[in-house]
C-alpha cells in the first residue's frame, strides 16, 4: 500500500518540477531584460553621478568627484529653471487634462446613437506617433497659423505662440489635450462600472446630477481617478519630446523642462556625470511625489467594501 501511495507523489513532484522548468524559462527573458536594461544601467548611472566623465573621450577618463556634481545643482541657474518650468506644467496640466478626459468620458457614456464612432474619433489622436503630431501642432500655433487665423475670425490678434516666453509653456499645455485618448478611455471603463441602481435611488431620493455626480459617481470612480494622477504625476515629470521637437527649450528657455536639461546636458554637452546626478533627481523627485499622492489617497479614495463609504 505504501508504494502505490509514495508512486503517484514522485510523479506529480516530477510533473511540477517540470512546470517550474517551463516557467522559469518563459519568465526569463523579461527577467534578462530587467537585468540588463533597467538594473545595471541604473547602477552604471549611479556611479556616473560621483564621477565626471566626458563621453567622447572613453571610459578611460572617468574621474571620481564624491558629491561635486549634487553640489553644482544649488549654484546651477539652468537646474533651478528648469525645476520651475516643470513644477508650472504639472500644476497646470495634471488638474487640467484630469478635468477634460473625465468631461470627454461623461460624454461618451452616454446612451446616444453613434456612441461607438464619437468614442472611437476621441480616442484616434492618441495613437499618432508624438513626432507627426508635433509637427502638426507647430503648424497650429505659427504666427499665421490655424489658431491664430481663428482668432482672427473674432478679431482677436494671436500670438507666435512658440516664439513668446509667455505663451510658449501654455501652447504645449492646450497642444496636451490632443493625447488624452488613453486617460479617457481609463475614466469611461471607470465610469461604466458605477452602479445604476445607486444613481436611480438618488434620483428617488431627489438628488440631481450634480449631487449625484459628486457624491456618488466620483467616490465610485475614485480608483480610476488616483490611477490616472499617478500615471499623470510620473509622465509630467518626464515631460520631453514635445519640447525638444517645437522650441528645444526656448525662447528664453521658458519651455526647459527637467528632462531636456537633462538631455541636452548628456548628450550636447557631454557632461555623463552630472547629467547622471540630474537623473537621479528627477527619480528622487518623482517618487516623493508619487509616494504623496499614495499616501494622501487614504483620504478620498474609496473602494466598494471601505467603511468610509
Amino acid at each position: 500500500m505504501k508504494k502505490n501511495k509514495t508512486a503517484p507523489k514522485s510523479k506529480k513532484t516530477i510533473a511540477q518540477k517540470r512546470e517550474n522548468r517551463y516557467g522559469y524559462a518563459f519568465v526569463m527573458p523579461w527577467i534578462l531584460g530587467l537585468f540588463i536594461f533597467t538594473l545595471v544601467p541604473m547602477i552604471f548611472s549611479a556611479i556616473l553621478s560621483v564621477c565626471e566623465w566626458d563621453i567622447v573621450t572613453g571610459l578611460k577618463t572617468i574621474k571620481f568627484v564624491g558629491l561635486d556634481n549634487f553640489k553644482r545643482l544649488t549654484v546651477d541657474p539652468d537646474f533651478k529653471k528648469s525645476l520651475i518650468v516643470t513644477f508650472k506644467f504639472c500644476l497646470i496640466s495634471i488638474p487640467f487634462y484630469q478635468i477634460i478626459s473625465l468631461g470627454i468620458a461623461l460624454l461618451l457614456n452616454m446612451r446616444v446613437k453613434f456612441m461607438k464612432t464619437f468614442r472611437l474619433i476621441y480616442f484616434l489622436p492618441s495613437i499618432i506617433p508624438v513626432i507627426a503630431s508635433t509637427m502638426i501642432w507647430t503648424q497650429i500655433f505659427g504666427e499665421q497659423g490655424l489658431l491664430n487665423q481663428a482668432l482672427k475670425v473674432f478679431g482677436i490678434k494671436g500670438p507666435a505662440w512658440l516664439n513668446n516666453p509667455k505663451t510658449a509653456l501654455y501652447a504645449l499645455i492646450i497642444m496636451g489635450v490632443w493625447g488624452v485618448g488613453n486617460t479617457m478611455i481609463i475614466y469611461l471603463s471607470g465610469l461604466q462600472g458605477v452602479s445604476v441602481e445607486l444613481k436611480e435611488a438618488a434620483a428617488i431620493d431627489g438628488a440631481n446630477g450634480f449631487v449625484t455626480f459628486f457624491k456618488i459617481v466620483v467616490p465610485m470612480i475614485s480608483p480610476t481617478i488616483f490611477f490616472n494622477v499617478v500615471m499623470a504625476v510620473i509622465g509630467s515629470f518626464q515631460y520631453f519630446t514635445q519640447a525638444f521637437v517645437m522650441t528645444e527649450g526656448g525662447p528664453l528657455k521658458s519651455t526647459l523642462f527637467y528632462n531636456l536639461y537633462l538631455y541636452t546636458t548628456a548628450y550636447k554637452n557631454y557632461e555623463m556625470g552630472y547629467a547622471a546626478a540630474l537623473a537621479w533627481v528627477m527619480f528622487a523627485l518623482i517618487m516623493v511625489f508619487t509616494l504623496l499622492v499614495i499616501k494622501s489617497s487614504s483620504l478620498w479614495v474609496y473602494y466598494q467594501n471601505d467603511d468610509k463609504i
